[in-house]
């Protein structure tokens, strides 16, 4: 790599990280905040905050790398070309490819990046995240709640104890269920225990009242009592493994007998088309990028601000395949739109990079209308002098 392929390529990686940390910083913070109840809510340790927003940071990052790369590049670019640097390398009669390959080359690596990042990374770290949400709640009442303290487990959900002692037993139960509005129990147990799976509150030597819609209130006396859980560790936990959670090898080819498959076919469809279309968006916005902010151009031309042209278009492009591989869930013809997108997409930018340049003349009727105006004034004081 030439000395300035060097400095171009130090100039973009300089300024694409940092505008991608700050960015990817916000992102990741708006997903972990939501998070935050697992600490507020549920008693655990920062450690296991800080494990989760981990494991969070690989979902955050791909989509943030496509847009790290243009800004970097557009405002390496802009500013080289405000320093001049871009017209005394025309001048020097350096070739245009002396510009783009750097650029092209470190997309290259994002892609790559990109590629594991979305099929055998982030698959990963989405699965390991549901287990330790459902291991927070699974051990939410036996080792979580606090004594003598009433807390909401779910809406219409309390549960307080008096006292807890070592092998998960606990003492001194109340639990209110007001989550049926035409049925509300209230459970009193002198002792209780959680199962080793989280799914089933066991009381003993205790009474349940249950109060009908029409008030009419009924005491049952029990020796022993199961309390199902199980419905509330499955919602909070989400541990059903699903289309996000899975590898590429299995996405390419789901197991017939995958109950979420059979229930939701659409959704791995959408997913493998966006595992194998999204890590290409880095080169293709940079090649967008360059065809943009590339050239030489005077201080004083007026025209749209590059940045701004290029976020603006690679924006729409983001929108486009977004949304197509969303709809390709519900209609199969989207996985084709889908992958149009990206190869007229990368057709149209490689057509518009490796073209040869021309000299730049006024374009369009208004360009020619205003250059015709401005020869009227020429002619008319030659006229007057004849």
């Amino acid at each position: 790599m030439k000395i300035l392929e060097r400095y171009i390529l130090a100039r973009v990686v300089r300024m694409f990280l940092a505008t991608l940390l700050p960015v990817l910083a916000v992102l990741w913070l708006t997903q972990v905040l939501g998070r935050i109840n697992l600490v507020t809510d549920s008693g655990q340790s920062i450690v296991s905050f800080l494990t989760l927003a981990t494991l969070i940071l690989p979902t955050v990052i791909p989509t943030v790398l496509p847009f790290g790369i243009v800004l970097g590049t557009a405002q390496t670019l802009t500013s080289m070309n405000n320093d001049s640097e871009l017209a005394v390398i025309d001048g020097a009669g350096a070739g245009r490819s002396i510009i783009y390959r750097p650029i092209l080359a470190f997309a290259v690596v994002l892609c790559a990046f990109s590629f594991v990042l979305d099929n055998y990374i982030e698959p990963r770290s989405r699965a390991e995240a549901r287990s330790v949400i459902a291991s927070v709640y699974a051990d939410l009442l036996s080792s979580v709640i606090e004594e003598k303290t009433f807390r909401e487990i779910e809406d219409g959900l309390y549960i307080q104890i008096s006292e807890r002692l070592s092998g998960r037993v606990l003492k001194g139960l109340f639990v209110a269920d007001y989550r049926q509005p035409d049925n509300s129990y209230i459970y009193y147990a002198k002792e209780g225990a959680v199962d080793e799976s989280g799914s089933q509150l066991i009381m003993r030597d205790g009474q349940v009242q249950r109060e009908n819609q029409d008030g009419d209130v009924s005491i049952v006396q029990f020796d022993s009592y199961s309390f199902d859980l199980s419905e509330l560790t499955s919602d909070k936990s989400q541990t059903r493994r699903r289309a996000t959670d899975r590898g590429l090898a299995y996405l390419l080819n789901p197991p017939q007998d995958d109950p979420d498959y059979l229930a939701n076919p659409g959704s791995y469809r959408a997913e493998l088309t966006r595992r194998l279309t999204d890590w290409t968006l880095p080169f293709i916005y940079a090649v967008f990028t360059i065809v943009i902010v590339g050239d030489a151009r005077s201080h004083r031309e007026r025209r749209v601000p590059p940045m701004a042209s290029a976020f603006g278009l690679t924006l729409l492009l983001r929108l486009l395949s977004h949304f197509s591989s969303n709809q390709a869930e519900n209609d199969p013809f989207f996985v084709y739109v889908c992958y149009a997108i990206i190869f007229v997409s990368l057709a149209i930018g490689l057509y518009l990079l490796l073209r040869p340049r021309r000299a730049r003349r006024k374009t369009g009727p208004l360009g020619r209308m205003m250059a015709a105006l401005f020869r009227l004034p020429r002619r008319a004081d030659g006229g007057g002098a004849a």
